[in-house]
């Protein structure tokens, strides 16, 4: 793929550039903030951008903001975050709107190359990657929300899984039941959430994503 880089940091922008360029990737950009970040994508058009929320020159939500840009112009491009902790506003409205092709990963999780790379191909096949415990923190302030609390602790283990891309095959193999169990499971928590009219990938992360904001 072609993949484009927003790090401040040199150190860990210039270890990706590598890691991806061994993988067989090709990064035409890496840069260092986010308006830069967006001009290299009005320039390359890359298939993925790798970009850090908080950057120059305050350090608070460049990042972010420029994603929602790249997502708004260039809704082919998918997009992969990386925080150092994790930001519940900023994760909420990076997955409000379509989540497929969108990615969300803690900083500590690029130590784990394989978890890393594993996202990065899942988010540019236009799936998506949250990270566990991006997950977690977001389901957890949704436990007063009545449709949640409808669901079985079996359905939220479920879709937490769901919420991180997992296939059915791979949630079952997780859970060590059977991919028949796991499909049960996933269309008793649309209904209960609602999202049986739904449609495509994208309700499985609406599943979770759709009370965020509540």
């Amino acid at each position: 793929m072609r993949v484009i880089l927003a790090e401040d940091s040199t150190l860990l922008r210039e270890g990706l550039v590598r890691l991806l360029t061994e993988e067989g990737h090709k990064v035409p950009a890496a840069v260092s903030d986010g308006e830069a970040l967006v001009a290299a994508v009005a320039e390359h058009e890359p298939d993925i951008v790798v970009v850090d929320v908080r950057m120059p020159p305050t350090h608070t939500d460049e990042g972010l903001r420029a994603a929602l840009e790249i997502r708004r112009r260039w809704p082919g491009v998918k997009v992969l975050v990386l925080s150092q902790y994790v930001e519940k506003r900023y994760a909420t409205e990076l997955m409000s709107s379509d989540v497929e092709g969108v990615g969300y990963l803690l900083k500590d999780r690029v130590a784990q190359v394989g978890d890393f790379l594993d996202a990065l191909e899942r988010v540019g096949a236009g799936g998506a990657a949250f990270d566990p415990e991006v997950v977690r923190q977001l389901l957890a302030r949704t436990t007063q929300v009545d449709p949640l609390a409808r669901l079985t602790a079996r359905e939220r283990e479920v879709l937490e899984r769901m919420a991180q891309g997992l296939t059915n095959a791979s949630i079952a193999q997780s859970l060590h039941v059977s991919q028949s169990a796991v499909e049960k499971h996933v269309n008793s928590l649309f209904d209960k959430l609602r999202l049986s009219h739904a449609s495509g990938y994208s309700r499985r992360v609406l599943a979770v994503l759709h009370f965020l904001e509540s």
